[in-house]
């Protein structure tokens, strides 16, 4: 008898800070995509972001795991660290090396996928998991009009089979429409600039 796969779904980032649109995200995944856990891989260093600003990895972590204390099926993790990874696509292909009792789906938002054809094997990271798309402002209409989704266009599924994403061979990728949510790291960090900016 085959055992079934944990249904894993992966969120990369540099959570610089963590905030509760990771969280908002996060419980909609979980719900929609019917996943059992959903690990957040906190990024040592996002190649295409600079590193001046970014918090330490530990500081970083730290926030995650506060920020996603409340949900159990939330697990922080500074995997990339440990597997010596940078590149999602290399990220990628260690995790399903190192955990091949897992079937994954990485979950990006509208802006990742507008700007994914600057990531590196960006055509290999469509091939090697399914991926979920969660709508952000103001990106979400460029982003399915964009090259990536252009170029996958044939893999898209139906938001009504997300439940079943998990589950298809990839190149398989589907736009989810739900809720928005307004916060976001950047205007956390602007936030912080300006109050400390005051004092």
């Amino acid at each position: 008898m085959t055992q079934l796969k944990r249904k894993i779904g992966l969120l990369g980032g540099s959570f610089n800070p963590a905030h509760d649109g990771h969280l908002h995200i996060s419980k909609l995944a979980l719900e929609i995509l019917g996943l059992d856990e959903l690990w957040w891989l906190v990024s040592p260093q996002n190649p295409l972001k600079s590193e001046a600003g970014m918090a330490p990895l530990e500081q970083r972590v730290a926030s995650a795991k506060t920020v996603a204390k409340g949900d159990a099926r939330i697990r922080v993790t500074d995997i990339e660290q440990k597997l010596n990874t940078r590149f999602t696509v290399d990220t990628l292909a260690a995790l399903q090396a190192e955990y091949p009792e897992n079937a994954f789906v990485w979950i990006i938002g509208a802006d990742n996928l507008r700007q994914m054809p600057r990531w590196k094997g960006w055509r290999d990271i469509f091939r090697r998991v399914p991926i979920a798309v969660f709508p952000r402002a103001p990106y979400s209409l460029r982003a399915q009009n964009g090259r990536a989704a252009r170029r996958f266009f044939s893999a898209r599924i139906p938001v009504a089979k997300a439940s079943r994403l998990v589950d298809m061979l990839p190149p398989a990728w589907v736009f989810l429409r739900t809720p928005l949510h307004g916060q976001s790291a950047t205007r956390i960090r602007r936030h912080i600039d300006v109050s400390s900016a005051r004092h």
